[in-house]
C-alpha cells in the first residue's frame, strides 16, 4: 500500500513538472487530467493559481470547469462501451438501482449536484454511470462544467476572503462530516425542487382562471 501511495504521489508531482510551464493554461489541463483517469490535488492546485494570481481568479474558474468537463470525456467513451457492466461488479444490486433511479427522473441535476460537491464525493462512479445510462452528451458537458463552475467559484471566492488555508479546513470538514452535509444539502434540493413544481401548479391554475375569465367575458359580449 506504502509503494502505490508513493507511486501516486511521485506520479503527481511530474504531472505538475510536465504542466506547470503552460502558465494558466496549466489549469485546465491539471483539471483534465484529474477529470480523466488520474485524480490528482485539484482543489489544492487551483488555490494555488487563485492565490497567486487573484485578478484573473474568474479565469482560472473557467479553465478549471472546462477541464473537468473535457477530462471527463475519457470516462464517458469507457462508460458508454462497457460502463453498466463495471458498475455492476464495483456497486450493490441496490446501490445500482438508486443511481438508475436519479437518472431516470433528474438526468442532469444528478450529475450537475454531485460534480459541485469536493472529494471524498465518488464522482467518477456518477460520471461511468451517466455514460453507461447514455445521457445526451452535450448534456454531459454541460451539466459537469456548471457543476464544477459552482464548486470553483466558491473556492475561489473563499481563497479570496480568507487565503487557501480555508479551503483546506472546508475539504477536512467536508470529508469527515460528508454523510451528514449530503443529506442536509439533499434536504434542502428536494426542498427547492417542491417549491419550485407548487409554483408552477399554482401559475398553471392562475392562468386557466385567467382564461376561463376571458371566455367568460367574450361569451357575455356575443350574448349581450
Amino acid at each position: 500500500m506504502n509503494k502505490i501511495k508513493h507511486f501516486v504521489h511521485a506520479y503527481s508531482e511530474w504531472i505538475k513538472l510536465v504542466l506547470a510551464p503552460l502558465g494558466p493554461w496549466g489549469m485546465l489541463a491539471f483539471a483534465a487530467v484529474d477529470g480523466s483517469f488520474m485524480g490528482l490535488p485539484l482543489d489544492a492546485i487551483f488555490v494555488g493559481y487563485v492565490y497567486h494570481d487573484r485578478s484573473r481568479f474568474l479565469m482560472y474558474v473557467l479553465l478549471a470547469s472546462a477541464g473537468s468537463a473535457l477530462g471527463s470525456i475519457v470516462l464517458y467513451v469507457i462508460g458508454y462501451t462497457g460502463g453498466e457492466m463495471l458498475l455492476r461488479k464495483r456497486l450493490s444490486a441496490e446501490r445500482f438501482g438508486k443511481i438508475h433511479a436519479s437518472f431516470e427522473r433528474h438526468e442532469f441535476w444528478a450529475l450537475m449536484f454531485p460534480a459541485m460537491l469536493p472529494p471524498p464525493a465518488p464522482f467518477k462512479i456518477v460520471v461511468l454511470a451517466a455514460a453507461a445510462f447514455e445521457m445526451n452528451f452535450a448534456h454531459f458537458l454541460l451539466a459537469i462544467f456548471l457543476g464544477r463552475f459552482v464548486r470553483f467559484l466558491i473556492e475561489a471566492l473563499l481563497t479570496l476572503w480568507f487565503g487557501p488555508g480555508i479551503v483546506t479546513l472546508t475539504g477536512s470538514l467536508f470529508a469527515h462530516h460528508f454523510v451528514g452535509i449530503l443529506v442536509g444539502v439533499g434536504v434542502l434540493v428536494v426542498g427547492w425542487l417542491i417549491w419550485r413544481r407548487a409554483k408552477r401548479q399554482r401559475a398553471e391554475i392562475k392562468n386557466a382562471a385567467g382564461k376561463d375569465s376571458a371566455l367568460r367575458s367574450e361569451e357575455t359580449r356575443l350574448t349581450g
